[in-house]
């Protein structure tokens, strides 16, 4: 039976920050020496190239490394096409791997836009260079963030073992991991689009192209951010202060936000991937069928909900397309590897009610004794209190080489021992568990 759903946000894009120098291509994969960004430690090497299927990598290996290679895969889905500098921004906001002692090997994955198998693949190869490059380490962990988190735990469940059965990785660490998967994690912004036209009728606008919102754009069409920025100010004064809005923009925003918990400062974050990435998961990869589905969402929240729900665009999704969503990105909890995870409480990019669907998809599968998860008061997505992922990269290596499965309260007490080191807060919440969102 469908109720009215608790949303769940899914992974933002990522801003690209270009590395002090540019990215050498190696030729059929071969890694090129290259200057690392500065946030890295002294004396810390660092190496660049293009893998044989096109995705741009970057490795970094500190003086004092410790043999334990750190595997990351980064969030987005980035739609811009791919840069050889583009992981220089993976690897300086988790310079903390590095600093820790830790190697640390990076892909922007061989193409832009959606496909959580291919960047698993991906994720997989630059593995197998940074050990070509630095040796066989001692361990191999792997480090998922966003919808990198998605990435990463669906590359746990591919490759974790080699046609031998001998590991690949040894662990797993996803910090706001979008671990709803695929087919879960991303209706709420079908309902945003949804919503949104209900109360504004500008996207599209009466006299455009007309289509479908879960189309995210007519085929071929793109949109600049500064357009959509245009639209939702024009509708709902968000770029105003609150008494300089009308009392028509004023009641267009509340009820948007009311129904559909997405936080007013991510409101066009939002409606952007729910155009530019919807455009090209429809487009590009489910050739033109429709994976989302709002047919029986009971909509709350609103000044009028039964007005909203009567007069709301209503699709239902295509069965195959769902399926294809579902096999590409979903998470079955068939995992072998010891894994830990960190989500801020408020992060309003990717909802910490995925832990809670992670946790039980795990359980489901009767793995639980492989899963801890973490989590902190803070409101943020994108990057949480550096000592927190320093002390998440410890409790798994005594997990690994000890046995001693950690718990939140020993990864906060680890915490409290990194920020001597970094300066800045843990804001760990060892007695918190998130509950399941209502269907």
């Amino acid at each position: 039976m469908h109720f009215s759903r608790q949303l769940l946000p899914a992974m933002a894009f990522i801003t690209i920050v270009a590395g002090s120098a540019s990215a050498q291509q190696g030729d059929g994969g071969e890694p090129k020496k290259t200057d690392c960004p500065t946030a890295l430690p002294a004396g810390a090497e660092c190496f660049a190239g293009q893998d044989t299927q096109g995705a741009y990598y970057w490795i970094a290996k500190p003086k004092n490394w410790n043999g334990t290679l750190v595997v990351h895969a980064h969030g987005g889905p980035r739609t811009a096409k791919p840069q050889a500098d583009d992981p220089v921004e993976d690897l300086t906001r988790f310079a903390v791997t590095v600093q820790e002692g830790y190697a640390w090997a990076g892909s922007n994955y061989r193409r832009q836009g959606y496909g959580v198998r291919m960047a698993a693949e991906d994720t997989d190869s630059v593995r197998r260079i940074a050990i070509q490059q630095l040796g066989k380490p001692k361990h191999v962990l792997l480090h998922g963030q966003s919808w990198g988190g998605n990435v990463a735990a669906k590359t746990a469940e591919l490759y974790a073992l080699d046609w031998q059965g001998r590991k690949n990785y040894d662990g797993v660490v996803l910090t706001s991991g979008l671990l709803a998967g695929g087919s879960r994690g991303y209706d709420f912004r079908a309902d945003l689009r949804a919503v949104y036209q209900y109360y504004c009728k500008n996207h599209p606008r009466a006299d455009e192209v007309q289509y479908r919102v879960w189309q995210g754009l007519p085929k071929g069409v793109t949109m600049k951010r500064d357009e959509l920025e245009n639209r939702v100010n024009e509708c709902t004064g968000l770029a105003l202060a609150p008494n300089e809005r009308t009392a028509q923009q004023s009641r267009n925003l509340k009820n948007i936000l009311a129904v559909t918990k997405v936080p007013e400062k991510t409101l066009v974050a939002h409606l952007s991937w729910a155009t530019g990435l919807f455009s090209d998961i429809v487009w590009r990869r489910m050739d033109g069928r429709n994976p989302f589905d709002n047919s029986k969402v009971k909509y709350a929240g609103s000044d009028d909900d039964t007005a909203l729900n009567s007069g709301v665009e209503r699709f239902e999704a295509d069965p195959e397309a769902r399926r294809a969503m579902a096999y590409d990105a979903d998470l079955t909890g068939q995992i072998v590897l010891p894994t830990i995870t960190l989500h801020a409480v408020n992060d309003p990019t990717v909802f910490v009610d995925h832990e809670a669907i992670y946790r039980q998809t795990v359980a489901t599968a009767g793995n639980s004794d492989l899963l801890v998860l973490n989590f902190s008061d803070e409101a943020e997505h994108s990057k949480l209190s550096t000592p927190q992922y320093a002390a998440l990269f410890n409790a798994m290596l005594t997990w690994i080489e000890q046995g001693k499965k950690p718990t939140k309260q020993s990864v906060a007490a680890l915490c409290e021992e990194k920020r001597k080191t970094y300066n800045e807060e843990c804001r760990l919440l060892p007695d918190y568990e998130p509950r399941l969102p209502a269907e």
